[in-house]
Order: structure tokens, then C-alpha cells, then sequence
């Protein structure tokens, strides 16, 4: 590693996220927990579930990073610029450092296996001269594991009040489980190959991880997502995730059979949660919340646009979901749109507030799953002005019907979902209030990778996740640049 210091070309490089954190307290960027626990070593090693204490982690040794110093949100620290390069050995990232991507970082090369650990508390900028992003490779991990009060943070490089969707590219994790187009596929913004005959493969941990202001646009349908998923594995820990502010897609899921708790998005320009390519996973309790400036569906389901019929089919298992729309801006669109042959097992849905419709389906192998059951919605709740989307003949079969399919499912109903404050972007409520039909009228799947829920959504009565998250601070709704 270069050992000396570069004060002033880092400046220089860093110009644009320094300036505005000279002389911030600590309550002007929660985005790195909400505490300062930073600048307490002790703190830190509490905390850390590594072997090393962030009072002991140094910059990676190897000729592609270079170091210097960085005022930022918690203060002058250390800064590790990770150049643009494959890394092949482990490695460790803590909080008692700033971590800058500079370029298309990837962890391992996609045949050997290296490990990147994150500890609680880390920050991570995405630089914003050249299209940077963290891609975890093929056989190799990723063990970022947070906390509550000290969640790690991928944000942009830019300053406080420029930042926008889109500054950067986001965070990749590649893996060796199978998909429906093809043996492998590459991901978009050419950030690795994915995919294999490993559904049990393991890609690592991600546990309370925050993404922001990620999803940059490379050219028409090349754009990188919040956090992409492709080809990975059921042995994969995905929990206590926050998208916010990405420019594409929030959370996207390539093939694979992944499975997740506890996600929520906010502020995307694109879909909130979308898969295809034959992903076949789990998830219980996923949020989203659209701005009305910029967004499109909440759900965008697809089995495979070239080929619906292809298999393995997608057919995830989803409970306990809230999706929020804004009723008054036309960049709100549908709710949940099932399409291109995707199947899955959808229950305990909240739609509401979705400017075009609550739902759709389209295509023909998607009404024919539809048909046979192997696509089906339960005890769900839609509450939008239009329910339903009127579809157009060249997406549907002739009498298709999508009202019918809707209550043809168990306890589905069109009625007022009575959130405490869904549409309210800086102080949030998606809880249900007393007398809302959603309590004590839901079912958690026969499966024991779900958690025991009588209520619809995803929020139940007795437990705000995303009220606690936002306190303790691995959710941030409070800065939109």
C-alpha cells in the first residue's frame, strides 16, 4: 500500500463531499447511524463482529489504493481510495476509516474466493467522476454486518444538498445459483458474471446496510440498481436493507433464489422491488414509499422478457408487504404489475395510493399461471383510486379478467388499507390504525422461513420496524440531496 500521504490531491479529488463536512455536528448526516460512535474506539470494538477492531483496521494493502485524509460526515479521518481493480485477497473496511470507490470495484475475480468484511458503522462514497460500484463476485462474499444505532453506508461522493439519484453506481453481488436465460449472464454495466447450478450457494451477509443515491444510468436499458442480485444463493443473509434515493430499480433480483426480511426503499426513480430471469426466493416485510417527482412501480414482476415460458420459472413467496403509491403525481404508476410469465405465492399485500392503478397482470403465459394457480394473491388490501388497470388487448388474452382473478383469491378486498401516515416522505407511519381491516386478517405462508404474522402488510401492530429503524437510524428518510 502507499503509505505516504497525499493531503492535497486527495482534496483535490475530493472536493465535492469535504467542503460541505467541514465543521458539521453530528446531527447533520445521519447517514452513517446516527450516533458518533466513530470516534470512540471502545464503542466500535464493542460492536464489531470481526476479529479486528476498527481502532486496528488500516487501508488495504495492495498497489490499487492509495490514502489520505478526509473531513467528513463524522469528522477528519483516514481515507482508503479503492481503485478500480479486482481484489483477490480478504479484506476488512471499518468505521474508523472513510472508504472511496474509484471506479468498478470488484471482489474477487469470479473463480477464486475472497472475502470483504465491513464492520459497523462504515462509510463508503461511490465517487462520482467515473461510474463507480461495489461488485461482489462469483464465489466470493460480502460480510457486512451492522447494527441498528451503527449501519453501513453506501452513499454518494458528492456534496451535501447536490446529491441526486443516480451519482453513482451502486452495490452488485453476484453468485452461482441458476437462472432461466442462459447457464451465466453478465450484469448490467458489465459488473461480473452470474449465475450457475448452486441454489444453496453463499454470497455473504448484508444486515443493516443502507444504500443511497445510487442506480446511474449507463445508456436505454443499461442501468445499474440500488443493490442487484444475480444468480445468488438461498445460503445468502439479506436483512435490514434501506434503498433510498436510487436512481433505477431499488432492489433487483436476477434469477436466483435469494431470500430477505426486512427491506424498504424510498424515493426510487424506477420499480421499488423487481425480478426476472427465474428468481425463485423468499421475502416477509418490504416497504416502499414513491416521491412524487420521479418513480414507476412498486412491484415489477417478470419471469423473462424474451422468453415468458423459460425456465425455471420465477415464482418467489412474498408476505407482508406495503407498497405506497402518490395519488396525485403522474409519475406514480401501478402497484403491482405481474408479467412477461412470472408465477409466485403473494400474500398479505397493502397497495395504496398508486396514481395509475393498484395492479395489473399482462401477457399471456402470466394469466395462464394465473389459471392454474401457480401464480396467485391472498389477503391483500388494494386501496387506490383505480384497483385495477384496464388492460389493452396486445397484453392480455381475451377474456382475461383481472377483477375476477383478484377476488377469486382468499380475503382479498378493495377498501381503505387506514395507514397512520403512509404518505408523509420525512416522518413516516405505515402502521395501521385502530379499526384498519388489515388487523388481525392475515396469514403467514406454511413455511418456516416466515415469522408468524395475523395482519396484512407490513407493519404490524406491535411491531414498527421502519418507525424504530428510522429512530435508531439505519433508515434515513430526512435527506433527499
Amino acid at each position: 500500500m502507499k503509505k505516504e500521504r497525499f493531503l492535497l490531491i486527495v482534496i483535490s479529488l475530493l472536493l465535492a463531499v469535504a467542503a460541505p463536512f467541514v465543521g458539521c455536528s453530528d446531527d447533520d448526516d445521519d447517514a452513517d447511524g446516527g450516533t458518533d460512535t466513530d470516534t470512540d474506539a471502545d464503542t466500535d470494538a464493542d460492536t464489531d463482529t470481526d476479529a479486528d477492531t476498527d481502532s486496528d483496521v488500516s487501508c488495504p494493502d495492495n498497489s490499487n489504493v492509495t490514502e489520505g485524509e478526509l473531513d467528513g460526515p463524522d469528522g477528519t479521518k483516514t481515507v482508503c481510495i479503492i481503485g478500480a481493480a479486482e481484489y483477490t485477497d480478504d479484506m476488512t473496511w471499518g468505521a474508523n476509516n472513510y472508504y472511496w470507490l474509484e471506479g468498478g470495484v470488484f471482489i474477487g475475480d469470479g473463480t477464486g474466493s475472497a472475502t470483504l468484511t465491513i464492520n459497523p458503522g462504515t462509510v463508503i462514497f461511490g465517487g462520482t467522476t467515473e461510474t463507480s460500484f461495489l461488485s461482489v463476485q462469483r464465489n466470493s462474499k460480502i460480510d457486512a454486518q451492522g447494527s441498528a444505532t451503527d449501519p453501513i453506508v453506501f452513499t454518494s461522493g458528492k456534496a451535501v444538498g447536490t446529491r441526486a439519484r443516480g451519482d453513482w453506481g451502486g452495490l452488485v453481488i453476484n453468485g452461482n445459483a441458476s437462472l432461466n436465460s442462459g447457464e451465466e449472464a453478465m450484469g448490467e454495466g458489465d459488473t461480473g458474471w452470474y449465475g450457475g447450478t448452486d441454489d444453496s450457494d453463499n454470497s455473504g451477509v448484508l444486515s443493516y446496510v443502507r444504500v443511497e443515491f445510487a442506480g446511474k444510468q449507463l445508456g436505454v436499458d443499461n442501468e445499474l440498481n440500488g443493490i442487484a442480485f444475480g444468480g445468488v444463493g438461498s445460503g445468502t443473509t439479506i436483512d435490514h436493507v434501506h434503498v433510498h434515493m436510487g436512481q433505477d430499480d431499488g432492489i433487483e433480483f436476477f434469477g436466483g433464489t435469494a431470500n430477505f426480511k426486512y427491506a424498504i426503499t424510498t424515493g426510487i426513480g424506477d420499480d421499488n422491488l423487481d425480478w426476472t430471469d427465474g428468481w425463485r426466493g423468499k421475502g416477509q416485510f418490504f416497504v416502499c414509499q414513491q416521491y412524487d417527482d420521479e418513480s414507476d412501480q412498486g412491484i415489477e414482476a417478470d419471469n423473462n422478457g424474451d422468453a415468458n415460458s423459460a425456465t425455471p420459472y420465477s415464482q418467489p413467496t412474498l408476505s407482508n408487504i406495503t407498497l405506497v403509491g402518490v395519488p396525485s403525481s403522474d409519475a406514480s404508476d401501478i402497484g403491482m404489475l405481474l408479467r412477461e410469465g412470472t408465477k409466485g405465492d403473494i400474500s398479505n399485500v397493502i397497495v395504496t395510493g398508486f396514481n395509475d392503478a393498484c395492479l395489473n397482470i399482462d401477457h399471456d403465459q402470466t394469466w395462464d399461471n394465473a389459471g392454474d394457480g401457480s401464480l396467485d394473491l391472498n389477503y391483500t388490501i388494494l386501496d387506490c383510486a383505480t384497483s385495477f388497470k384496464d388492460n389493452s388487448a396486445e397484453d392480455d388474452p381475451t377474456g382475461a379478467d383481472l377483477p375476477g382473478f383478484f377476488n377469486g383469491g382468499t380475503s382479498n378486498q378493495t377498501a381503505d388499507a387506514m395507514l397512520e401516515d403512509e404518505l408523509n416522505t420525512t416522518s413516516p407511519n405505515f402502521a395501521p390504525a385502530g379499526g384498519s381491516p388489515a388487523l388481525g386478517a392475515g396469514s403467514a405462508p406454511s413455511d418456516s422461513f416466515f415469522d408468524d404474522a395475523d395482519f396484512i402488510g407490513a407493519i404490524g401492530p406491535d411491531d414498527n420496524w421502519v418507525a424504530q429503524g428510522i429512530s435508531d437510524g439505519w433508515i434515513n428518510v430526512d435527506e433527499i440531496n
